[in-house]
């Protein structure tokens, strides 16, 4: 940042010093003016332009806001997008989900034992007819009890047959729900991606701040100068217009002068062609003299 001023350098002007200081030391007074005046007005450009430079690093930095404003906002609309997506798909799921739970309702496939335990518990039955050595009551109790988780065997297998479509269903349900959730995944992803470029536009629109602080400050210390430099300007015109002065008497003091050198000079010749007239006898230099004002 540029340096205050160093009043000690500039240089005032009072009216009692325009009235009262000599031709020659007003002369050098105008010139130093002058001279401080081109540095101020050097100084005060420089800092303009310093000025200019901060203000369009200023206005880079708020576009660059704005690019990741207008990104992060393309990216939320895209989030929302996949958002209503997902819900859609989520929503379709669950509704083929709950069909499939009313299918089996409806089966009634989950009441009782699944069909891997009977099927293991009648090779049990099985193996004890064929192993043990069973009375003819016992046995036929064991075999009534096989015949009968066969046929609940096989009740369960007519119904999951008849009912085939759950496994569509189910595997349909799935499909769907792996589908919103690779919405779910993309909605994450835009959702960081739209983070990040707004943290770099809040970052952005911090710099352009800071810049711009910094822009005003060199805009304070341009005007600084340049009202010194107008300031040193303005007393310059003032010993200007007082030297004009000065010579405006000058030029009437010597015409003064030279009428009044005319006048005894011409009252001095009068005097000699009187003498003339009344036969005196001239010499040279009186008849120079008579020349120079017309007189012979």
């Amino acid at each position: 940042m540029a340096d205050s001023i160093d009043e000690s350098k500039n240089i005032e002007v009072t009216d009692e010093e325009l009235e009262n200081k000599s031709k020659g030391e007003l002369i050098k007074l105008a010139g130093k003016l002058r001279d401080r005046r081109n540095e101020l007005n050097q100084m005060a450009s420089e800092r303009a332009s310093k000025r200019d430079e901060l203000n369009a690093k200023t206005r880079e930095k708020v576009d660059e806001a704005q690019e990741h404003r207008e990104t992060r906002d393309e990216l939320n609309e895209q989030v929302q997008e996949h958002k209503e997506k997902r819900n859609e798909l989520n929503a379709e799921a669950n509704e083929l989900f709950d069909k499939v739970e009313q299918l089996k309702d409806d089966a009634k496939l989950d009441e009782g034992k699944d069909i891997e335990e009977l099927e293991s518990e009648i090779e049990d039955l099985e193996f004890k007819q064929q192993t043990e050595v069973l009375d003819t009551e016992d046995e036929r109790e064991l075999i009534e009890k096989i015949e009968e988780k066969r046929e609940k065997l096989q009740e369960k297998k007519e119904k999951l047959d008849q009912n085939e479509e759950i496994d569509e269903l189910e595997e349909k349900a799935e499909e769907v729900r792996a589908e919103a959730s690779k919405h779910h995944q993309k909605v994450t992803e835009l959702a960081d991606e739209a983070q990040k470029h707004h943290n770099e536009m809040i970052e952005a629109y911090r710099e352009a701040d800071e810049i711009r602080d910094e822009a005003d400050e060199m805009h304070e210390k341009f005007v600084e100068a340049q009202e010194a430099a107008d300031q040193h300007h303005e007393d310059f015109v003032r010993v200007q217009k007082r030297l004009r002065e000065l010579d405006k008497k000058e030029e009437e003091e010597e015409r003064e002068q030279r009428e009044e050198k005319q006048e005894a000079a011409r009252e001095e010749a009068e005097e000699i062609y009187q003498q003339f007239k009344e036969g005196e006898t001239l010499d040279t230099e009186d008849l120079m003299k008579l020349q120079k004002t017309g007189l012979l």
